[in-house]
């Protein structure tokens, strides 16, 4: 009887085997309209353009030695932080590399981080865009600055746990409204 049941046990479990198929990954698509865009005249020292479907900017956040505004999609559930700091002549080089250090931080999820320098010098307008690849906190950081005066960075960051397949459509449509941001900067002298 001891010889019979092993090898009844093997046949059931080999002879029992389905083949498993995978389901397909799907996703969500989200289509956003197209982008129109206005003039952020705001109290700080530069205007910008900025996309009307984001809310209206409210207030002006103040710490110590830095200005900020706070540019809301709750459609998309996504806010750009923009923060403002003046230039001297001793502290461009740290504001460069505390905002290079923000963006280094996210390689521990990142895919990739894809760096984009931008000049407008007619308008005294420097900057690079970091794109974030990846399941990161983060998907775009940029910062511009005239090396004299103004410095400005900002970050843009979702209101959900990083899912890089799944915020990749919003992440893409605000990545063009950072972009337009970093054209449009006026300096307000």
């Amino acid at each position: 009887m001891k010889k019979l049941v092993l090898p009844l046990f093997c046949a059931l479990l080999i002879g029992c085997n389905d083949d498993v198929l995978p389901k397909p990954k799907g996703y969500l698509r989200l289509d956003y309209p197209s982008a129109s865009y206005e003039e952020a005249n705001i109290p700080l020292p530069f205007k910008f353009d900025k996309n009307t479907l984001a809310e209206p900017i409210k207030s002006i956040k103040q710490a110590e030695n830095a200005k900020g505004v706070d540019i809301k999609y709750p459609s998309m559930k996504a806010t750009i932080y923009i923060t403002y700091k003046g230039v001297n002549t001793s502290n461009l080089d740290s504001l460069l590399r505390d905002t290079q250090n923000l963006t280094q931080k996210h390689t521990m999820k990142a895919d990739e981080i894809i760096q984009s320098e931008f000049a407008r010098p007619n308008d005294k307008v420097y900057g690079m865009l970091y794109e974030v690849g990846g399941d990161a906190a983060s998907q775009s950081q940029f910062y511009v600055t005239d090396s004299v005066n103004h410095f400005v960075s900002g970050s843009l960051y979702f209101y959900a746990k990083p899912n890089y397949d799944s915020i990749y459509p919003a992440s893409e449509y605000l990545k063009q409204d950072i972009k337009r941001i970093m054209e449009s900067i006026q300096w307000k002298e």
